[in-house]
């Protein structure tokens, strides 16, 4: 959440930013409005409770002509503290609830708008003219399926749509390319973490997931447990109601995890191969820093990105993504998008964003600064995932059905420089 003095010091500030997103501006005055009532009636209250405590200190000095009419005093006004505690509780849970509606303060220089009115930051890489190459394009589910790399028919039988399996060498080149990302991360300073799953309301609530696109999650309500569907719900609860020490720096960790996502309202979008699916793997990276550090860090986050997109050897662009298209915790996005060849446009592979305090406040997650406790900030940023795939199998594949593999990938495939088609293997063979 915002911290509520910067929402009384600047209330304009906190419109322009909710106008900006397209979200209402009204919730800022609901936010003022239930702020003055819970300091209304939390004052009210204290007010009572002190006069009270002040009435019961006389009893034992008063005369026991006088003692009875005070007890009966002292007993009506603990029942008027008692009725205020209660509407003084109420007017701060009824203001708690107004703050979590509010989305995060976006940064100076986000663009405003929508889905479509993002930024071109920069393009990177050359696109191939698979014309000029006699390369008639495939798609990537044609391209797996040529070496035996993906199975979508069964992952349908067995678990409906938008399930899949990958097989043999597909299999074998999602753990390669997790793995030379949890190497990187471990080569920058990430602690290595395979996370949990499912995590409790107040942990995926915290995170700011549970707002306007809840509906996306998977929930189990025999156990309160939510899915996750990034690992970086998980590494923000990690150190939940914490006081850490991050006088050394950020602290940082790369979650290895399944992920789980329903895809609601995305009927008829990408329903071909593995652009989107329910269930994928994932290495997030996630650190917990000063929030006079968090655009550093968030640029940090952005290079890590484009390192791991080079190393596959993909033509990208990143894009500073609009209001309007962030999560309610990012006061800042950056997406990288990689180009796919038989759509004939980019699409997002991976994505790094600045929650600055917002996720910290609502966890509460600190640190001792010089002016007593104050929240940290969060950055997250995806490192590799299985939709990466669609985009290698894509940008890789070979007139003769084959595919490339990446010089930086081949240590993890064993030396190999290659994958051929399965005609080919068995004709060989």
């Amino acid at each position: 959440m915002i911290d509520i003095r910067t929402i009384r010091d600047n209330p304009d500030l906190v419109k322009a930013s909710q106008r900006a997103r397209g979200a209402a501006e009204s919730d800022v005055d609901d936010v003022l409005a239930a702020d003055e009532a819970r300091r209304a009636s939390l004052q009210e209250f204290e007010d009572l409770r002190a006069e009270q405590k002040a009435l019961s200190r006389t009893v034992g000095k008063a005369s026991p002509e006088d003692r009875p009419a005070i007890l009966a005093k002292a007993k009506e006004m603990a029942e008027q503290v008692k009725a205020l505690e209660a509407k003084s509780d109420a007017a701060a849970a009824t203001f708690q609830e107004a703050m979590l509606k509010l989305q995060n303060l976006i940064i100076d220089g986000v663009p405003a708008g929508g889905e479509d009115d993002y930024v071109v930051l920069r393009e990177i890489g050359t696109i191939r003219n698979f014309a000029d190459e006699g390369v008639q394009i495939k798609d990537h589910l044609d391209v797996a399926e040529g070496i035996d790399a993906l199975d979508m028919e069964r992952g349908a039988k067995v678990s409906g749509a938008r399930f899949y399996y990958l097989t043999g060498i597909g299999a074998r080149l999602e753990l390669a390319l997790l793995t030379m990302a949890a190497d990187q991360a471990a080569d920058n300073g990430f602690k290595l973490m395979n996370t949990p799953t499912l995590v409790k309301p107040e942990i995926m609530g915290g995170t700011g997931f549970l707002g306007a696109h809840s509906d996306e999650i998977y929930y189990l309500p025999a156990d309160d447990l939510y899915l996750t569907g990034t690992s970086e719900v998980a590494l923000a609860g990690y150190h939940e109601n914490e006081i850490l020490d991050l006088s050394a720096g950020p602290k940082r960790y790369a979650g290895w995890s399944t992920c789980y996502r329903r895809e609601a309202g995305s009927h008829g979008k990408d329903t071909r191969g593995i652009i989107r699916v329910h269930q994928f793997n994932k290495v997030e990276m996630f650190s917990f820093c000063d929030a006079d550090d968090a655009e550093a860090e968030h640029a940090r986050f952005l290079g890590w990105e484009e390192e791991m997109l080079a190393k596959v050897e993909l033509p990208y662009r990143v894009i500073d993504t609009a209001a309007g298209d962030l999560g309610a915790s990012a006061a800042r996005k950056f997406d990288c998008e990689a180009w796919l060849p038989s759509q004939n446009r980019y699409m997002e592979v991976t994505s790094t964003s600045n929650c600055t305090t917002f996720q910290a406040r609502r966890l509460k997650i600190r640190q001792r600064g010089e002016d007593g406790m104050e929240a940290v900030a969060t950055i997250n940023g995806t490192l590799a995932t299985t939709r990466w795939l669609v985009a290698m199998f894509e940008n890789h594949q070979q007139a003769d059905g084959s595919l490339y593999v990446p010089q930086a990938l081949r240590p993890y495939l064993g030396g190999r420089e290659a994958i051929e088609p399965v005609a080919a293997r068995g004709a060989r063979a």
